[in-house]
């Protein structure tokens, strides 16, 4: 389908399911999208896409167009890095091996943040925040679920300020695979690899510029310009750089749980600045037309 000059839509190119660490159900996910004025919508779940098969069929139902989405977890320089994967082949065989193995590191992660818990004495945690995640891989949002439920803290905030959040004992660094690798899987599957949220990585602008410039080196094409949570400065800045370097531009809402309005499905604090290209101009599907 060529989208047309007349048409009017809205994209969302990044957002979660239950199927990694969202609160809805990748059906309910597209439904609320659509019920949102979403035209074309990406599910990005984390180092998984076992939630594509139920959001395509609420997609096809609901009227929406969904692209195969992903978001994967990568080390560069020892810092963790997310970069959404969009429009790749679901079915190549390299690829489902590739996420065979996060879903390893996955795991391995949620048994060292469960023996890391131990000393707070909740009764089988990693089972309950298994059963938070549906039978999934568990995230820290399921062990902050738990945490509440069972009355170690208030609410999730205080459980992430207290065991679950940057440098506290919950916080574990899971065994990445490189930027290189997790790009190369990508485009080796036929899609198109984009840098999620840049601004929320607290990088000095010469950070990353590096980034972007060893991301473009091993085969990346797209920087996220606008998601949820940023200030205007960081989207001028971002655009900046989207332009200067020729990368191709992306937005999306990072959606996990409904409630704030900063991160909801299909609202952006702004629109994309002129001079940029849209990184949905070459996706097989949603290309635009004149």
């Amino acid at each position: 389908m060529t989208i047309s000059a007349t048409q009017t839509i809205r994209i969302d190119l990044h957002c979660h399911s239950t199927a990694s660490d969202g609160m809805l159900s990748p059906g309910d996910v597209v439904r609320r999208a659509a019920n949102n004025g979403v035209t074309h919508l990406a599910l990005t779940d984390h180092d998984t896409t076992d939630g594509l098969a139920e959001a395509r069929q609420a997609a096809q139902e609901s009227g929406i167009t969904l692209i195969n989405g992903i978001e994967l977890s990568c080390l560069w320089r020892s810092l963790t890095i997310h970069i959404v994967g969009l429009g790749f082949d679901n079915a190549d065989s390299a690829w489902t091996e590739a996420l065979t193995g996060q879903a390893q590191n996955r795991w391995q992660r949620a048994h060292m943040i469960d023996e890391r818990l131990r000393k707070l004495k909740v009764n089988d945690l990693l089972g309950k925040a298994t059963h938070e995640a549906g039978g999934d891989v568990p995230g820290r949002p399921h062990f902050a679920r738990v945490l509440v439920s069972e009355g170690v803290v208030k609410d999730s905030a205080q459980a992430f300020k207290r065991y679950l959040g940057a440098g506290k004992v919950g916080d574990v660094k899971a065994c990445w695979p490189s930027l290189e690798t997790v790009v190369g899987w990508i485009r080796a599957a036929g899609g198109i690899a984009v840098v999620a949220h840049p601004r929320k990585y607290k990088m000095t602008a010469t950070k990353l510029r590096a980034l972007m410039k060893d991301f473009a080196a091993a085969g990346g094409q797209g920087m996220e310009v606008l998601t949820s949570g940023q200030s205007s400065g960081d989207l001028g800045f971002l655009a900046e750089l989207c332009r200067r370097e020729g990368y191709w531009a992306s937005q999306g809402s990072d959606f996990h749980f409904p409630g704030p309005s900063w991160c909801e499905l299909g609202r952006l604090p702004g629109v994309l600045p002129d001079g940029l290209e849209p990184v949905w101009q070459h996706l097989p599907g949603i290309q635009a037309g004149t």
